[in-house]
C-alpha cells in the first residue's frame, strides 16, 4: 500500500472512534496495522487467541484483544531517517511533583531496608501539553526517531488512545523456540557504549535475569544465557541479558505461562506480589503452539484531548538514592517529549 494511503486509513478509523492498532518491530521498515471492525471490547482469554493483546499492569485486569479474524490487517513499509541532533525538552515537571516522587523513592527505599522485597519500581506521570492533537502525526515522530524500538499506536474507543516507544521484548515463541530479554539499569548516552557500571545497576539487572530464569525452569529445557550487554535505547543506556530455551511439549497454557513472567522485575520488583502490593498501593493510578511476541511498555503515553500523559519510572533497590532516581525518570521522559 502508497505509505500515504496507509496513514489516511489510520486517521479514518480513529476519527470513527474504532478500534485499531499500528506497529512496527525493532530493526524493522514494516508497519503493519489491525483495524477492528466494530467497537466491541474483546478479551483474551487464553492467549491463544489470533490478534493483538493489550495488557494492564495488573494481571488481575482483563487483557483487550484485538481479533484477527475480525479485523483488517494491512502493512506498509516506512522507510525511517532518524535525527539524532534533536534538543531534549527540559522537564516540564513542577517542583511539588518532584518531592511527591522522591518521597515515594524514599518510601520505597525504607521498604526494601525492612525486607518487605529487595526492588520495586515506582513511576510517576507527567503531563504535557500537546502542539497537536493528531496522534498519527505522533506516531509518525516515534517510528522516525526510535528505529530500534518496537514502536506502536493503539486505540479504542472504551479503554483510550496509547502510543509508546519500548526496547524490551517480554516474550517471543516461535514454535517450540523460546526467547525472552531481561533489561534493567539506565543511564545517559554520551557517545559510546563503553561505560562503567555501578553496583546498583548490575544487581538491579541480575535481580531480573534471575526471576525470568527460576520462572522459566518448570516451562522450558536447554535453557541458554548470554553475556550482560550494554545497549542503547534512544538517549539512554541499559543492561540486556538474552535467554532462550525450547518450551517442553506439555507447556500447553501460554496464559499461565506470561503471566507467571509479567510484570517482571524490570516493571514491578522482586519478590513480585510483594512489589506489586505496595505499587498498587501508593501509586494511585487509574488504568491495560502459536509464534507469540510481547513488549514490555515501557517509554509510553497516553493521550487524552489536549494533553499526553507520560509513565515514567526506575527500579529502586537498597543503594538507590532519591536524587539520582528522579534524574533518571527525567531522562526517560525525554524519550517521549523529545517527539511531542
Amino acid at each position: 500500500m502508497v505509505l500515504k494511503n496507509f496513514f489516511e486509513r489510520i486517521e479514518n478509523q480513529y476519527n470513527n472512534t474504532l478500534p485499531f492498532v499500528a506497529y512496527r518491530k525493532p530493526n524493522s521498515t514494516l508497519v503493519n496495522a489491525l483495524f477492528q471492525n466494530d467497537d466491541e471490547l474483546y478479551i483474551a482469554e487464553t492467549f491463544t487467541e489470533r490478534g493483538f493483546v493489550f495488557s494492564p499492569f495488573d494481571d488481575k485486569e482483563r487483557t483487550v484483544l484485538l481479533p484477527l479474524n475480525n479485523s483488517e490487517k494491512i502493512a506498509c513499509v516506512f522507510d525511517f531517517a532518524a535525527d539524532n541532533s534533536s534538543e531534549y525538552p527540559a522537564s516540564e515537571a513542577s517542583s511539588e511533583d518532584k518531592l511527591n516522587h522522591i518521597n515515594l523513592i524514599n518510601k520505597g527505599i525504607e521498604a526494601v531496608k525492612n525486607n518487605q522485597f529487595s526492588k520495586v519500581v515506582l513511576s510517576r506521570k507527567e503531563t504535557v501539553q500537546l502542539s497537536e492533537t493528531n496522534p498519527i502525526s505522533v506516531f509518525k515522530r516515534l517510528l522516525n526517531t526510535y528505529p530500534l524500538a518496537f514502536v506502536y499506536c493503539w486505540y479504542h474507543p472504551k479503554v483510550g488512545l496509547w502510543l509508546g516507544a519500548t526496547p524490551e521484548t517480554l516474550i517471543k515463541i516461535e514454535g517450540n523456540r523460546f526467547s525472552i530479554m531481561a533489561l534493567a539499569g539506565t543511564q545517559d548516552y554520551k557517545g559510546s557504549t563503553e561505560v562503567v557500571w555501578r553496583d546498583k545497576e548490575i544487581n538491579e539487572q541480575q535481580i531480573v535475569t534471575d526471576f525470568i530464569i527460576e520462572h522459566l525452569k518448570p516451562s522450558v529445557e536447554n535453557i541458554k544465557i548470554s553475556e550482560i550487554e550494554t545497549v542503547k535505547a534512544g538517549n539512554l543506556l541499559h543492561l540486556r541479558t538474552m535467554i532462550s530455551a525450547q518450551l517442553k511439549p506439555e507447556a500447553s497454557n501460554l496464559k499461565q505461562f506470561v503471566f507467571d513472567l509479567h510484570p517482571t522485575p524490570a516493571v514491578c520488583g522482586f519478590p513480585k506480589l510483594a512489589a506489586k502490593k505496595f505499587i498498587l498501593e501508593n501509586e494511585h493510578y487509574t488504568m491495560t503452539k502459536k509464534n507469540t511476541q510481547l513488549y514490555v511498555n515501557l517509554r509510553c503515553m497516553q493521550i487524552q484531548g489536549h494533553h499526553a500523559h507520560i509513565y515514567i519510572g526506575g527500579g529502586i533497590t537498597e543503594n538507590s538514592n532519591a536524587e539520582a532516581e528522579w534524574e533518571e525518570t527525567v531522562s526517560k521522559s525525554k524519550i517521549i517529549k523529545n517527539i511531542l
